[in-house]
């Protein structure tokens, strides 16, 4: 297993470090979650991708199925997020990390709404 994982986009403006070497690791701190069961049900995979098709008012759902989603978490040592930081939002903290990994998915066929509001 590897003790140190760097993720980065000089693009994207990010950079993400985590230790994976560590079984056991505590919630960053200030994180607003009791622990890491309470921040698990935010970690949950997102069963659907959109796109909107304004000129023609219309929605195009595609749903994902994966399989062994299991978050493991770890313990970020560094981490700059572009978009994020010039937001300049105050008070901005890292309330949970989790890495996921080997998971077989495919996309079903894609579904065509009318936008209606």
């Amino acid at each position: 297993m590897l003790a140190k994982l760097t993720i980065q986009s000089k693009k994207s403006g990010i950079e993400i470090t985590v230790d994976t070497a560590q079984q056991e690791t505590s919630l960053p701190t200030g994180s607003p979650f009791a622990d890491w069961k309470e921040a698990r049900r935010f970690a949950g995979p997102l069963p659907f991708t959109f796109t909107y098709n304004a000129p023609r008012k219309e929605v195009l759902i595609i749903e994902g199925v994966r399989e062994n989603w299991t978050p493991r978490p770890v313990h970020v040592t560094k981490h700059a997020i572009g978009f994020i930081k010039n937001m300049q939002l105050p008070g901005i903290i890292l309330a949970n990390a989790f890495m996921i990994e080997n998971i077989p998915y495919y996309w079903k066929k894609g579904k065509i709404d009318k936008w209606m509001h």
